[in-house]
């Protein structure tokens, strides 16, 4: 199975905005942008809220038939490992194998020579198409690379050769995220980890390295945009050759991991990825989840109520939301309102607040962004509320996915002749 040049990863908590989110795509494509809608969720939001990943796949099939897709589309097993990759077989043909966790752990020192044996040619240098000079490994450094990431690759070939057995080689595209680390993979580490990859079998389609910089859940980039740029350059060039060099799919593209809401990216990955030919996989993370609370706060009366009472059964039970995402958001907790200062607040007000937008609050944001389980645990009476506010939600979540994500980043990629300024 081969995935298409440009798609993208939405996310949807409650699987209730399935209709609302593929209408962007629907749009997207009447106006010459076709990207490939892939629905991800993952073991950790299921268990949370008490989805499955069935649930997943029946909210995408009804999106696609209510709205005649005509066009690929899958459901993303997200961040599985060999522990939690069961339940998503049947359900899903999209598996992003999760190997940060066996980053650092170190195979035995037979296998990190025997790899360095067979990396032996690439010692006196790697001249790579598109890049100025020669990565050259310094004394040691094919070792040290192999020891810290070798055993992370063996680990992404015992899931892919799980998900192969159950489902077939031409029934599911395969991704390996290593983006939730501490420590950005150079572009020399990325060639020697695609070639333990090769290795290993994994023929992935994408792979979801950790770029510089943070990528915080629901806001922009922190870091240096131009260095970003340059190093995403690099890595784009060295995924391409070492996908030739080593015989995987020579389609093999970067996935931008949290990419949702990294406004300032989004024109220094067009102009890479214009300039270098590459595909891109962008993965939004929660934001969804985010438009319903805009879409409550908005609707006002009942839905702004029900918008507040959640940021007051949520403010109480921070230290417990915030730990399972502690190293991707970036919440001053003292900046946060008290709910009784909140509960005077306008629709609009709090909708601007939470709003990717011009004068919203960052630290509400991410904070609500992380609060989803207080819905999953108030159950029926939360996707009650979406149901009686659906048109209102519906157009927020059209909106944040079309205006703010597809249109910034893939229109000129997509537009005959475009380039990218």
């Amino acid at each position: 199975m081969n995935l298409e040049k440009y798609s993208m990863g939405i996310g949807d908590r409650f699987g209730r905005q399935g209709r609302a989110q593929l209408s962007a795509f629907v749009e997207a494509r009447a106006g010459g942008m076709d990207i490939t809608p892939v629905w991800n969720k993952s073991f950790r939001e299921h268990r949370l809220i008490g989805t499955s990943p069935a649930d997943a796949r029946i909210e995408a099939d009804d999106a696609v038939r209510a709205l005649g897709w005509k066009g690929s589309y899958y459901v993303d097993a997200d961040h599985v490992g060999l522990a939690t990759v069961e339940s998503f077989l049947g359900p899903c043909d999209f598996f992003t194998i999760d190997v940060a966790d066996f980053i650092g752990k170190t195979a035995s020192a037979e296998d990190l020579a025997a790899f360095a044996r067979r990396m032996s040619r690439y010692r006196d240098g790697v001249a790579v198409p598109g890049l100025a000079g020669v990565l050259r490994p310094k004394s040691g450094e094919i070792e040290a690379i192999a020891a810290r990431y070798l055993l992370a690759a063996r680990e992404a070939g015992k899931v892919y050769r799980r998900v192969l057995e159950s489902k077939g080689a031409d029934a599911f595209i395969a991704e390996v995220s290593m983006d939730e680390t501490d420590t950005p993979q150079t572009p020399l580490e990325l060639f020697f980890i695609i070639a333990a990859l090769a290795e290993e079998g994994v023929r992935a389609s994408t792979i979801a390295p950790k770029f510089p910089g943070r990528f915080n859940k629901g806001v922009d980039y922190v870091g240096d945009v131009a260095r970003f740029e340059e190093e995403f350059d690099r890595l784009v060039c060295v995924a391409t050759f070492a996908a030739a060099e080593f015989g995987l799919p020579r389609d093999l593209k970067l996935s931008v991991h949290s990419g949702s809401d990294k406004f300032s990216l989004y024109a220094p990955i067009a102009r890479v990825i214009a300039r270098r030919g590459a595909g891109l996989h962008l993965k939004t993370a929660g934001t969804t989840w985010l438009e319903e609370i805009i879409g409550l706060a908005e609707a006002g009366g009942e839905g702004l109520a029900f918008a507040k009472e959640l940021y007051a059964q949520a403010y109480p039970r921070f230290d417990e939301l915030v730990a399972p995402y502690a190293t991707v958001v970036d919440i001053d907790r003292a900046a946060l309102p008290p709910p009784s200062e909140l509960a005077g607040w306008e629709g609009k007000r709090l909708a601007g607040a939470v709003r990717h937008a011009a004068g919203f609050d960052r630290n509400l944001r991410q904070f609500f962004h992380v609060a989803f389980k207080v819905a999953g645990d108030m159950g029926k009476r939360y996707l009650d509320a979406l149901d009686r506010h659906e048109d209102v939600i519906a157009g927020e979540v059209r909106t944040n996915i079309l205006e703010r994500h597809i249109k910034p980043l893939f229109s000129a990629l997509t537009s005959p002749g475009g380039g990218v300024k």
